[in-house]
């Protein structure tokens, strides 16, 4: 473990240290960080930046050494120990399960010479979903220790000896104290659904226009022919059998789409011991057996769609089980966001609407930073044109 002193009028003589165990890191403290914890009041709750999600993914394995996601967690630290900020962080000896794709950039900078690999990686390991990545205690000067962690990115980077640090599917108050250390920034495009108020899922298609309501009553009766039901399952529905069927599904998709699946099945027995009450799992049965599902993760205003797969192929099943059943629990939890994963324009159709998602990233090798910002700023135009064309283009009523 490694340390630095930052010493801030704001926040004291503060330190910085570095483990690369998430379990060094007790339960109890992490929930006085701002989004870490349900039960504390302040941001909203992200289930994947709980001590459940984090410590389960490296202790079943799945984000560790030998799979190439080397913890390099931040921690930042008053003069009495009180942890003020943390940032979770891996050494990374690949570009895979990250979703924001900088393999061009490797590619180059090996061809040139140089060594982009190991590179630090500030993110939920396989998880394309927004949320905070300078965490925060609640009560300090919050725009302070940002700016602190910031820093202790770009001098992790520096003692290390690493090509770069890349902080991905940020906040944009996150962006802004990345920038403001000189971090460049990148955006991409998703598809989120927004609750504005619904009260049932009717009301929600009656705000589309005719065709698309149409279109989508006609596609949700065809995925449930041939006697398919749906089953959402959260909290002590999530027994092990459950996770068995689950873990086929989603290991089929899985070997297909990435040549082998990210998550092995030690870490849904966990997630499903340390954290229920956030999980829902849309499942479809069909003659007395799942044949298909879909994990999500609930927030406290948010459902987050993970991974679905299937053992039995049926025309729109996916449609139905991903994005309209996620939409369907929003509405009648009084949740107002879904965010359905990375990348799918399909998803538009279907009641979700382009949204710009940031990244941040530390390039120290002059060379290297000015090509990457160069290219940056051309695909942020184009990203933001694409979001904008795509905006035109919902499926609701005009007007």
């Amino acid at each position: 473990m490694s340390s630095a002193n930052t010493p801030d009028p704001a926040i004291g003589e503060a330190t910085l240290t570095v483990s690369p165990h998430f379990a060094d890191m007790p339960a109890a403290e992490w929930a006085t960080l701002s989004g870490a914890s349900r039960h504390e009041s302040g941001s909203p709750y992200n289930p994947f930046l709980s001590h459940a999600f984090l410590s389960s993914v490296e202790e079943s394995g799945c984000a560790t050494r030998e799979s190439g996601w080397l913890g390099q967690h931040l921690w930042l630290r008053a003069a009495d120990g009180t942890l003020l900020g943390a940032v979770p962080c891996y050494l990374k000896a690949h570009s895979q399960g990250e979703y924001v794709f900088d393999h061009g950039w490797a590619d180059a900078f090996e061809r040139a010479g140089g060594r982009y690999y190991p590179k630090l990686q500030a993110s939920v390991p396989f998880t394309p979903a927004r949320g905070p990545r300078l965490l925060t205690r609640r009560g300090t000067d919050e725009r302070v220790v940002r700016g602190a962690l910031a820093e202790g990115l770009k001098t992790l980077t520096e003692r290390l000896g690493v090509s770069s640090a890349h902080v991905t599917f940020a906040m944009d108050e996150d962006i802004e104290a990345l920038q403001a250390s000189g971090f460049l920034m990148r955006i991409d495009q998703q598809f989120h659904f927004f609750n504005r108020g619904y009260g049932t899922y009717e009301d929600f298609l009656a705000t589309l226009a005719s065709r698309k309501r149409k279109a989508l009553k006609k596609e949700r009766r065809a995925a449930l022919e041939n006697g398919i039901q749906i089953d959402w399952l959260t909290g002590s529905d999530l027994s092990e059998a459950v996770w068995d069927d689950f873990f086929a599904f989603y290991s089929d998709t899985g070997s297909r789409k990435w040549g082998r699946p990210y998550l092995n099945r030690r870490f849904f027995s966990l997630i499903g011991e340390r954290m229920a009450d956030d999980i829902l799992l849309v499942m479809a049965r069909r003659a007395g057996r799942y044949i298909a599902g879909a994990i999500n993760f609930i927030g406290s205003d948010t459902l987050y769609g993970r991974n679905w797969g299937c053992i039995e192929h049926h025309p729109f099943l996916h449609f139905e089980v991903c994005y309209h059943q996620a939409i369907a629990f929003a509405i009648e939890r009084g949740l107002s966001t879904v965010e359905a994963g990375a990348q799918g324009e399909h998803k538009l159709a279907r009641g979700y609407e382009p949204v710009i998602t940031r990244s941040a990233h530390h390039i120290p090798h002059p060379g290297l930073r000015h090509a990457v910002a160069q290219y940056l700023e051309g695909e942020r135009q184009d990203v933001a044109e694409i979001n904008s064309l795509l905006g035109a283009h919902t499926p609701f009523r005009k007007g």
